[in-house]
This record gives C-alpha cells, structure tokens and sequence, in this order.
C-alpha cells in the first residue's frame, strides 16, 4: 500500500560569491520582516490591546514593499517574507497554546541563519544531470551529489547557512512510501543515559556519548578561541574550527538516531516509547548535558514518523507510568524501589528483575493495552 508522506531530501550547496550575497541579502530580509512585525504586534498589543493578524501583517508588508524607505523589501524573494510573517503568527500561536514562551526577536550576529521560499509555477526546478537546483531571484545553485535520488512533488526549500559557513538546501518533497510487509515482532523502548535504550527484548543499545567523546578537543578550541581578538581573521578562523567540530558532534549523533530507529521500525510492527518531556527532565543540571547528548526528544521523533510512514504502530505511554516499579510477571508494585537498585525481587510472586529490562518490558504491555481499547 502506498502513502504519500513529506520527506526532506537535505543537500549541500555550493553557491558562487554573487549568489552567497543574495542569500545573505534574503537572510536580511526575512529577518527584519519577523523583528518589524514582532515589534508591531507587541505595540499593538500594549496601545490598544489588540493583536495583529497573519493578513493585517501581509497587507502592511505590501505596503512596505512601496514605500520609499523600504522599497529594498521588494528585492527579496517574496515567499521568504510571507513565510516569515507564517513562522512569527506560528510562534504566538504556540506561546498561546503553552507549547512555547513568548517569541524573541533575531539577532543579525547569530551564526545560523536561513530562509524558506515555496514552490509555485516552476519557480523551482532541479537538473539531476548536472547537479543543479535553480531557487528564486538566485539561480541555478550547484549541489553535492551524494548518491540520492531526491524526489518530484516539491513543496517548499528551505536555505541554511550553518555557523561553520556552509550552505544547505532542505527539499522538502511529497513522497509517495510504500508500507513494510507486517512484522511478526513488538518492542518495548526505555531510553537510558548510561544505555542508550533497553528494549523489551533484553537487547541493549549503547550509548556512543558523541559529545562526551568531543568534550576535551571542543575545550581546546575554545580556549583557543577566547585568545584570539574578537572581530580579528584569527578569530573567526577559530570559531570555525569550532563551529566545524560541533558540527561532527551533531551530524555523528544524527547518523546514529536513524540507523536505529530505521531498525527498529523495519524489524517491529508495534513500538511502544515512555512519552518523554525532556524539557523538564533537562532542568536537572546533573544530568541536562548527557540528556542533550544522548538525543532522546529527536530519536522519539523519528521513530514516531518513520513508523506512521511504513505502517507501524507507534504507541507513547504516560509519562507517569510506573513501569520500573511494576513486576512484569504478577503486575505487582515496588513502592520501595530506588533509581540505586538495578536488579529487584518481587515480594509477590519472588521474580528477579533487570531494572531496565523490566521497564521495557511493562512498556510494551502497556502499549498493547492502549493499541487493543
């Protein structure tokens, strides 16, 4: 069966100076839109106690576009400014609904910066031949073949350009998927820090700690970094070697998260996952710095669409949901439990428990009861 999805094919762009002016003048852009719009809503809002719409916001926008101060608007690619006014109405929509705080204003000195335009009338058009990706007001911008075919059906582009000076695009395409033939296997996940995740198999899955791993060169060359004189060609040859090592770290915890959650989700028809609110468990300073390094809320992520795209079922339990605590065996609870106590004894039915390998497994249990009401 097929199911037409989005997919994001991410390619590296080799723009031309000319063209990297244009896409730091498009950056520039959809900046000020978001910041001048920003501002007005909250004028708006301390003046006279109303807000400022989605379609009050273009209509000034246009308006903009004319007048003789800010007729340089005009330049920029349209989309990247109405997409702009999109991204600030979606941030007081989510700080209104409580998923967010209150949007912030962008600064001109942050290091990533990037711009979404959408497709319409072949505006915008690949030449898989030559390597090609023609975008708004741009051009044809040369990209890295990397040996993936990236699919028709585009719907938006979004340009990036990373704190390490390099430019990507982010195609994002509709897809059409075909779903795996079913699975005769189900999972129970416990994510971990020491381990990256147990499952209800007894399998476990180590952590690789990428950043841990990085931590005493990324330290070296921020020493180094902090020697140099702010503004000086040393030191912005420093915070690239920098920004160049973060950069490994992240696409190195990338690359991890989804060979094993495309495993998982080929070798599984049910998947059930403890729903993890890691902005709260990050408050924990002990622990905020190997959580983000272990990825937790992005592997979630991914194995929840992966596992909607080839038909699998994708089961969150409670947060709240004594897994550890329970016996797998006679469902009784340990109220005596510790987080120091790796093995336990029921006092019920006299079940030895791996801690984990318990919690995995009451997970799964869990998620099948969900599934079946």
């Amino acid at each position: 069966m097929l199911k037409l999805v989005e997919k994001a094919f991410k390619v590296r762009l080799y723009p031309t100076q000319k063209q990297q002016v244009w896409f730091s003048k498009t950056f520039g852009c959809s900046r000020w839109v978001y910041n001048h719009f920003l501002a007005r809503r909250i004028e708006a809002y301390q003046t006279e106690k109303r807000t400022l719409n989605y379609n009050q916001c273009s209509a000034i926008l246009t308006e903009l576009k004319e007048t003789p101060e800010t007729k340089w608007l005009a330049e920029a690619d349209k989309f990247a400014l109405q997409n702009s006014l999109k991204d600030l109405n979606a941030a007081f929509v989510n700080f209104f609904e409580g998923r967010a705080g209150f949007p912030k204003f962008k600064s001109k000195r942050e290091k990533k910066q990037s711009y979404r335009t959408n497709f319409t009338n072949g505006n915008i058009r690949i030449d898989r031949g030559r390597h090609l990706l023609k975008l708004p007001k741009v051009g044809w911008v040369k990209y890295a073949d990397e040996g993936r075919e990236i699919s028709d059906g585009i719907t938006n582009v979004t340009v990036i350009r990373t704190p390490s000076g390099k430019y990507f695009a982010s195609i994002l395409c509709q897809v059409a998927v075909e779903e795996l033939p079913p699975a005769d296997k189900e999972v129970g996940i416990d994510m971990g820090l020491k381990k990256f995740a147990i499952l209800s198999t007894g399998e476990v899955i180590e952590n690789p700690k990428y950043y841990v791993k990085a931590q005493k060169k990324l330290a070296r060359l921020q020493r180094a970094l902090a020697k140099k004189k702010k503004g000086s060609k040393n030191y912005e040859k420093a915070r690239l070697k920098l920004a160049r090592q973060h950069e490994k770290v992240a696409n190195q915890r990338r690359d991890f998260q989804h060979k094993v959650s495309k495993k998982l989700v080929i070798e599984n028809q049910v998947i059930s996952m403890e729903e993890l609110r890691i902005k709260n468990v990050v408050k924990n300073k002990k622990l905020a710095k190997a959580i983000s390094d272990a990825g937790w809320g992005e592997f979630q992520r991914m194995v929840e669409y992966k596992s909607a795209w080839y038909g699998r079922a994708f089961v969150k339990i409670d947060t709240f949901y004594p897994s550890s605590r329970l016996c797998e065996k006679c469902g009784a609870k340990n109220p005596m439990l510790t987080l120091s106590d790796r093995e336990w004894q029921c006092l019920e039915c006299g079940a030895i428990h791996d801690r984990d390998v318990n919690a995995a497994r009451n997970i799964l249990a869990e998620g099948k009861r969900i599934l079946a009401g």
